[in-house]
């Protein structure tokens, strides 16, 4: 009588390839990643912080100038001490930060240092513009005066589009930034031909502090050129330095 073969025995079900990467996807990131990307969301929260108060700051010079405030110099006094600490804290933090990310967040760090630099620049010349005029004695000239609350409006509105941009990195918000920037400079320029068309004049003697008032809302806007330069290339890779004269006649 042949013998029964004994039947194999059952080999236990595997799980799915899908099962497992589902298993891996469901497992909780490490401690040391979201430590990580928490520095870096800190640092880009720095600098959204930062194009507001360099805002805030122009937004004082405005108000400044229209009728000389002195709770608007000491708000822009403020707005200066606290951007030199933020960029203080990013200088400090920064380094760190961008060896452990990734490429892509290593390219936003880098730019948040770019921005936090020029943004710190953009609060020492706010307030240089008030300084320089704050002790004057002499009301300002009308006409001065209107070129200038209408260069710092310009700024302010500049300001807040970069901060849309940072924040939705929509380069729409830059385009706007560099076809305003000519128009700062015009007035600028403008400012400077009235007042040097007579340079022996006691009037232009007089008022050369509103000269270098102008001077630094003009400078002012070369930053705000350099953010929204710098926003095509956090939004696109791309750098605009040999091509914003280009756009900003677009």
């Amino acid at each position: 009588m042949a013998r029964k073969q004994p039947s194999p025995p059952s080999r236990p079900k595997r799980r799915s390839t899908s099962t497992r990467s589902r298993a891996t996807a469901a497992r909780p990131r490490p401690a040391q990643t979201r430590n990580e990307d928490l520095a870096g969301d800190e640092l880009t929260a720095l600098v959204v912080r930062g194009c507001l108060i360099a805002r805030d700051a122009v937004f004082n010079v405005r108000d400044f100038l229209a009728d000389g405030s002195r709770l608007a110099f000491l708000a822009i006094k403020d707005c200066e001490k606290e951007l030199d600490q933020i960029e203080r804290k990013i200088d400090e933090q920064l380094p760190e930060a961008i060896t452990r990310v990734g490429e892509a967040k290593a390219r936003e760090l880098l730019a948040c240092l770019k921005f936090i630099t020029d943004l710190e620049r953009i609060g020492d010349l706010a307030y240089s513009a008030v300084m320089q005029l704050q002790s004057r004695r002499d009301k300002l000239p009308a006409a001065d005066s209107r070129q200038l609350v209408e260069m710092a409006s310009l700024l302010c509105e500049m300001l807040e589009q970069v901060h849309q941009g940072f924040l939705k990195r929509d380069v729409s918000h830059a385009q706007s930034v560099l076809q305003s920037d000519p128009e700062v400079d015009r007035l600028c320029h403008s400012l400077f031909h009235r007042h040097l068309a007579e340079p022996n004049s006691p009037s232009g003697q007089q008022n050369f502090d509103i000269l270098l008032a102008a001077q630094a809302l003009e400078r002012i806007g070369d930053h705000a050129k350099n953010l929204a330069e710098e926003l095509y290339g956090l939004s696109e890779g791309r750098s605009l330095r040999h091509n914003a004269r280009k756009l900003s006649t677009a």
